[in-house]
């Protein structure tokens, strides 16, 4: 006790003067602090951490959606024979089955997606002639799109997507010399192009075709293929896919349900999908009507848990919900640019457009499925990426993912002064 009292005698109240207070106050705000160790900070630059958590954010957030989708169908005889989690089950297997897929891709080196591209590419060429052999390929709704290997389906149209990535990164690569001629720098591509769109038309699936020639003419722009010639072949192409309209009569009769899709034929008919989910959107308003509660999942909107999966986010989400789901799909797309042009700067061209391709790959998809239920595009069956019910899209879009995180990976590796 003596000493207690000793102490508090012998303190300096000088001390506790306020400019005394606050120089020691500034002193220990403005510390340097500690910087981490050279191997933990190399550790957490390996990968690129916010890419796979939006990923895996949107994977997540299409199970959910998925779920409450597909909770009513069994209600309907077409499902009757399925359980209640049905498709929610096999979602999150399928999400499993492509995470793991992508673990395994992530651990290939670039240079070996490069080496293995052209037997790719002719392996999803194989895939999509075999779909369309009687016994082989599975018809439903009157396409031919599947094979099936009884645990899930494969759709190679899927398949070939990645392969056109690889295949056209490659080509372009290669011929870099030959880019401004038109002979050599693009007769090639079109050839094989012109394979695939016949294969793909035979099913049909106009949607994958106009999502690989996306691919394809996007990565020749981005590769230096010459201007003048590119505006040309884009416009034979919208040609193209414009005759293919006008001399179909059922895609004419959709189209047209498409610019007027509340006249009372279309909206019965051909504009039926279309006047439903707009009717999704309007009744979830700006904050949506909750999780779970959408209306129009009760058997009024067809494929509600696959094509349409962003008229249930928008129902039940509303604006905000939607407008989330498109700020992470935009900050995917812009990531893969960002990845590619460093690559470019690099001098590593291959990588930089196999990442710009999955950008385009993942944009141009996202683009389609989204106009299509905002009603801004006509009906066309194409699933919305790592969201939309279905095997073989989440399980591709799992491995290009991971392929651009390797790209990435290996850009940080070699300013680091790694060798890949």
């Amino acid at each position: 006790m003596r000493s207690l009292i000793h102490n508090l005698m012998n303190i300096n109240l000088a001390a506790f003067k306020p400019q005394v207070l606050r120089e020691s106050f500034n002193a220990w705000l403005y510390a340097p602090v500690a910087k981490p160790s050279p191997a933990r900070e190399a550790q957490s630059m390996r990968w690129d951490k916010p890419l796979l958590f939006v990923a895996l954010a949107l994977m997540l957030l299409g199970v959910i959606m998925v779920y409450s989708a597909s909770i009513a169908l069994p209600d309907s005889p077409k499902y009757a024979s399925y359980w209640g989690e049905h498709f929610f089950g096999r979602q999150l297997f399928f999400v499993v089955t492509g995470l793991i897929a992508g673990w395994f891709a992530f651990r290939v080196n670039i240079d070996k997606w490069q080496k293995w591209s052209w037997w790719l590419f002719v392996g999803a060429m194989v895939l999509l002639v075999l779909v369309l052999v009687p016994g082989i390929g599975k018809g439903v709704n009157g396409a031919h799109r599947w094979i099936s290997l009884k645990v899930f389906n494969i759709q190679p149209s899927e398949i070939m997507k990645l392969a056109m990535v690889l295949f056209v990164a490659n080509f372009t690569v290669r011929n870099q010399q030959y880019m401004h001629r038109l002979t050599k720098g693009f007769f090639p591509v079109a050839f094989f192009l012109g394979i695939v769109g016949i294969l793909l038309m035979m099913e049909p699936d106009m949607g994958a075709l106009g999502v690989v020639v996306c691919i394809a003419m996007g990565i020749l722009f981005l590769g230096g293929f010459n201007r003048v010639w590119f505006a040309g072949m884009a416009g034979v192409l919208v040609s193209l896919f414009t005759m293919m309209i006008v001399f179909s009569p059922w895609r004419r009769a959709r189209f047209f349900a498409y610019l007027d899709p509340w006249d009372e034929v279309n909206a019965l008919g051909k504009g039926y999908q279309l006047s439903h989910s707009l009717i999704a959107f309007g009744r979830g308003g700006f904050t949506g009507v909750g999780l779970g509660g959408s209306v129009e999942k009760l058997h009024y909107l067809p494929e509600a848990h696959t094509d349409f999966i962003m008229a249930v986010v928008g129902e039940e989400l509303g604006l905000v919900g939607v407008l989330v789901v498109i700020c992470m799909f935009y900050w995917i797309v812009k990531r893969a640019f960002k990845i590619g042009r460093q690559c470019i700067a690099m001098d590593r061209m291959y990588s930089g457009l196999v990442a710009q391709g999955i950008g385009i790959w993942i944009g141009v998809q996202t683009f389609i499925n989204m106009g299509v239920n905002l009603g801004l595009l006509p009906t066309k069956g194409l699933t919305l990426p790592l969201m939309s019910y279905g095997g073989s899209g989440i399980v591709l879009n799992c491995i290009a993912l991971a392929i651009l995180l390797r790209i990435d990976y290996e850009n940080r590796k070699i300013l680091r002064g790694g060798k890949c």
